[in-house]
């Protein structure tokens, strides 16, 4: 990233990276920071890095990613339109969500999205919806409702892992089907 914005981002990277406010730090191979367009127009916000972002240090590269990056593709965004962050910083042990972790990652995320400055928030899953908005209902609700959450036009969807019966599949393709329609309708 360029400029003052490359300056701050270079520094939150490093606060992250060093960051042993939770237990989680003590477990990481490595931080999970971002993946992305410097100037993003639309940011997915996952819940947690899995095994395979752990060792990578980059979000959403495991199978749960190729799912999302299908989805990407088919909303027609460009490597320069979206950016990729997790609530999370550090993996969970079992990959189970932490909420205390949660509380201690979400200044890091708001730093981080101050920074990127999307026009649009994709949340995917529950976590990543109540951590951005804890009042949201279930996903399973709240999913495919676009909802104004403090200051962002958030979209929540469900996390590409949970896509493993036909059901949550024809739910995934439609929700994304009616993201597509509403992206297009946002950048007129």
């Amino acid at each position: 990233m360029a400029g003052a914005v490359g300056a701050e981002w270079t520094a939150l990277s490093r606060e992250i990276r060093g960051c042993a406010l939770c237990p989680l730090h003590r477990t990481r191979t490595q931080t999970v920071i971002y993946r992305g367009g410097e100037h993003p127009w639309v940011v997915f916000i996952g819940e947690a890095p899995g095994k395979a972002e752990d060792l990578a240090g980059a979000p959403f590269v495991g199978r749960a990613g190729a799912k999302l990056d299908a989805g990407i593709a088919r909303l027609g965004l460009g490597p320069t339109e979206f950016g990729i962050v997790n609530v999370l910083k550090c993996r969970p042990p079992a990959n189970r969500f932490a909420v205390e972790a949660a509380r201690t990652c979400r200044p890091y995320l708001e730093r981080q999205l101050a920074l990127l400055r999307p026009q649009v928030v994709v949340t995917l899953g529950r976590w990543a919806l109540r951590s951005m908005d804890p009042g949201a209902p279930p996903i399973m609700t709240a999913a495919g409702i676009p909802r104004p959450v403090g200051g962002w036009e958030v979209y929540p969807l469900l996390h590409p892992a949970a896509i493993r019966s036909r059901a949550t599949a024809h739910r995934w393709e439609r929700d994304l089907g009616t993201l597509a329609q509403w992206l297009n309708e946002q950048r007129r």
